[in-house]
This record gives structure tokens, C-alpha cells and sequence, in this order.
């Protein structure tokens, strides 16, 4: 601040306000834009958010109940779906579906890759997979083995599988899986 004859004023550095810089710079600038060329955007084209046909990438946390080895015992873990999804056609959704999952009392988890086939009824998506699953144990070897399930698509996605593991027989898991959609074309 600075006192002169009395009056109290504010400083001001460079002699004049950054605002009457700003202004002259506009007062510059204004003739120069209002000369361009108009930019001409055609109008936006979406598809209807009821439309799911399309490519997509999936990817969330599952979580089961199953009963292997004559115990009951709960998994948790992730999976990534990558789906092609046709409403109209009778075969709906085809795909395939990589995941892992770790056991919460026996130790070790379990990996599997099913491919995926589903079909709309009753205005849901509904569908089967298949294949191989691999046991994992901290203290044995893998075991290999092979699951069949049904799922059904109800914004999370239910599901129960049934299969057969080398050694240690055969196994029900009944669980959910919440896909997340990553990437859609």
C-alpha cells in the first residue's frame, strides 16, 4: 500500500492492472476471431443406450461357493470376458472367458478358460460354458480338468458350473460374477 496527500491506494506493479492488459488483449484478438471461419460439426449420431449389440471387453471380481474334495469352501477372485453380442440372432452372445480364483480355506485356487454361448430369453441374456479348468495347490502339482455351467445375465451375472478335477473328483460351485464393461465397439 502506498499513503499519498491522506489517501490510501493499492500498488500497482508495472504502472497499469493486469486487467487493463487483458482487455486490450481481447480488444486485439476479438476482430481476428470473429473473422474465422465458422466450424460446421454434423450432428452426433448415438446408438440407443437399449442397443448391447456389439464387441465387448468385460472384466470384474467372482466369487463362489463350491464343494471339491467332499468340503464346502468359497473362492474369490477375478475374471476377463471378451463377447460378441448380436440381440437379434438366435445365438446372442459368443465368446470366451479367462479367470482365477483363490480358495479361502484349502490353499492354492484354480484357473480356467470357457468359452461362452448364451441366447436372449424371456428378455434376458442365458447361456452355457465349457472347459478346461487347472487346480492349483501350494503344497501338489496342478490337476487338470474340464467344467460345464449355465449363467445368467441380470446386470451381475450368476452362475453355477459343474466339472471334474484329476484326483480329486468331481465339483459344484455356485457363485457371481459382476462384469464390468471396459471397452465396447
Amino acid at each position: 500500500m502506498r499513503v499519498r496527500c491522506g489517501a490510501v491506494e493499492a500498488a500497482v506493479r508495472g504502472g497499469q492492472s493486469q486487467a487493463r492488459l487483458v482487455g486490450w488483449l481481447l480488444a486485439m484478438l476479438v476482430p481476428q476471431i470473429a473473422v474465422a471461419d465458422p466450424v460446421v460439426v454434423a450432428p452426433a449420431r448415438f446408438t440407443p443406450s437399449a442397443d448391447l449389440d456389439g464387441l465387448y471387453v468385460w472384466l470384474g471380481p467372482v466369487g463362489a461357493a463350491a464343494r471339491i474334495d467332499d468340503r464346502w469352501d468359497s473362492t474369490i477372485g477375478g475374471d476377463v470376458s471378451i463377447l460378441r453380442v448380436d440381440e437379434a440372432a438366435p445365438v446372442s452372445v459368443v465368446g470366451g472367458s479367462l479367470g482365477g480364483s483363490r480358495w479361502g480355506a484349502r490353499g492354492g485356487g484354480r484357473v480356467w478358460l470357457d468359452g461362452v454361448v448364451g441366447t436372449h430369453l424371456a428378455g434376458r441374456p442365458l447361456g452355457v460354458t465349457l472347459g478346461p479348468v487347472v487346480e492349483l495347490s501350494d503344497v501338489a502339482h496342478p490337476r487338470l480338468g474340464g467344467a460345464v455351467g449355465v449363467w445368467g445375465f441380470l446386470g451381475i451375472t450368476p452362475y453355477a458350473r459343474l466339472g471334474y478335477v484329476d484326483r480329486l473328483g468331481g465339483f459344484v460351485e455356485v457363485g457371481l460374477h459382476i462384469a464390468l464393461p471396459v471397452w465396447r465397439r
